[in-house]
């Protein structure tokens, strides 16, 4: 597999290929896209997790046990 890499920019859905590139692409290729625009992710706020109350009363720990896992 040969790996070629240019910019372009996409218009109505087309990929213009340099015409250096255009002689060398005669069997199907595999494209892949990276775009330099970043989206929001859906679904992410700014929350931070801080800290956290556990009850531990009567817990008790065996690190043997643990480091068996």
């Amino acid at each position: 597999m040969q790996a070629y890499e240019f910019n372009t920019v996409i218009h109505e859905g087309m990929i213009r290929v340099p015409e250096q590139y255009q002689g060398k692409l005669l069997s199907p290729v595999r494209v892949i896209l990276l775009s330099n625009t970043t989206e929001p992710k859906v679904g992410t706020d700014n929350k931070k997790f801080t800290a956290m109350k556990l009850q531990t009363k009567g817990f008790t720990f065996n690190r043997e046990e643990a480091n068996e896992r």
